[in-house]
């Protein structure tokens, strides 16, 4: 079953939730963050990259910076910009991005479902990114960023969140990118005592973003546990803090990919070469794929699309067949010399919402030589993947819209525990 429990959310005061509510801290670096808070004093950016209140030169995993951190929402807290609700309570949390609208319940999910797999993953994580969420757990004794959770469509569920949709919302505002963020608190004990019943006949969750995040939480929990003789399984270390999205509310775009050079081949050996896995078909103008199994590819200013060929990639392998395995495995690796996505520096990964132009520009700059567009990812594809106990490839989903970080922050008493 999927437990899921209210708390005690620390928002920000209605007047300011637009200025404070930020976009997620690794969707940008540091100069990026300072700009946006030197516009507005307000954002949690002050807490999520609280390096912008620091010398530039600073490594942003230093210990004064998680200190700063700590900090600065200390401030927010002092200066009442961020309030705490008084009693346990669920949020519903709503998306507007054009004609797509996602609804999600905001609550703790349990770390020991995480840990047992309920909770079910399908990425690795990397030790200094996971490290770097635990630090700022410990340093700010918070979740300041929710992990973003998927289920399978129930249509109980449905109606209870719809019905939380009737009443007047916390906040109401949209955001500098065009995107609407509603926020209603669910305060009534029985809408709370609902929805939690409703949850426990929900067999898993999953995570369709946070991976680092859940796993700092994971460990930090373990810590505390270690450190709390009195530990009875109830303390809010045991939770994180998620939005949980039905998954046909789910939006996925692409996430391409571009290339610095050619691997040492002319443009007419990389053809060739390719022309041996794939069909290549030019095009007038962008190519973004309109089904799986076909690619596009921006080469010196022209267009193609690369159809897979038979038998280049096994059909019951739910890894295997994705479009970023067939991808890797039959261009990128054995053409290009990409063995390793993850550390390999000669690969940028582009979100879909930069749309086709932006591999244009960055191939056209000169810093790239080659680009390619892929067909999204499905949930369906993600969900049967997690069900595998499978990893997916790396970049292999951009979700949209972005969670805005500071709709509802979870604090977690911990400094206690880990004193001692």
């Amino acid at each position: 079953m999927a437990v899921v429990k209210p708390f005690s959310g620390l928002r920000p005061v209605p007047a300011l939730a637009a200025k404070v509510a930020s976009l997620p801290y690794d969707v940008m670096d540091s100069e990026e963050a300072r700009q946006i808070t030197r516009d507005n004093p307000y954002s949690f950016l002050r807490v999520t990259k609280s390096e912008v209140d620091l010398d530039p030169g600073i490594d942003v995993h230093s210990p004064v910076v998680y200190t700063k951190a700590r900090e600065n929402l200390e401030q927010f807290i002092r200066n009442q910009i961020l309030v705490q609700d008084e009693k346990p309570c669920f949020y519903i949390y709503q998306q507007k991005m054009g004609q797509h609208i996602q609804v999600g319940l905001v609550a703790a999910a349990s770390v020991e479902e995480y840990q047992q797999n309920i909770i079910k993953k399908h990425e690795l994580t990397r030790p200094d990114k996971e490290q770097d969420r635990v630090n700022h757990i410990v340093a700010t004794e918070a979740q300041t960023g929710a992990v973003f959770l998927t289920y399978k469509a129930d249509e109980t569920i449905n109606s209870l969140i719809n019905g939380c949709l009737q009443q007047q919302p916390a906040y109401d505002f949209t955001s500098d990118d065009g995107i609407s963020h509603t926020l209603y608190v669910v305060d009534e004990p029985a809408k709370i005592a609902a929805i939690e019943q409703a949850f426990k006949k929900i067999d898993c969750l999953y995570i369709a973003d946070g991976h680092h995040r859940s796993a700092a939480a994971s460990r930090v929990c373990d810590l505390c546990r270690q450190g709390n003789k009195a530990h009875s399984g109830q303390e809010e270390y045991n939770t994180f803090q998620a939005v949980i999205f039905p998954h046909n509310m789910m939006y996925i775009m692409d996430y391409n990919r571009v290339m610095q050079d050619l691997n040492g081949l002319t443009p007419e050996q990389f053809l060739a070469a390719v022309q041996e896995k794939f069909t290549i078909i030019a095009q007038q103008g962008a190519f973004r794929p309109g089904q799986p199994h076909s690619f596009g590819m921006y080469l010196g200013g022209k267009w193609h699309q690369l159809v897979a060929g038979s038998g280049s990639f096994p059909e019951d392998n739910p890894v295997a067949k994705l479009d970023v395995s067939i991808l890797q495995d039959n261009l990128l690796n054995p053409i290009l010399g990409i063995q390793n996505p993850r550390t390999d520096k000669r690969i940028h990964f582009v979100g879909g919402i930069r749309g086709m132009e932006e591999l244009e520009r960055l191939v056209d700059s000169g810093k790239y030589t080659v680009a390619f567009s892929l067909f999204a990812t499905s949930i369906e594809e993600l969900m049967d993947i997690a069900d595998a106990g499978e990893i997916m490839p790396p970049k292999s989903t951009w979700f949209e819209p972005k969670l805005r970080d500071a709709m509802v922050v979870h604090l977690v008493p911990c400094a206690s525990y880990l004193n001692r």
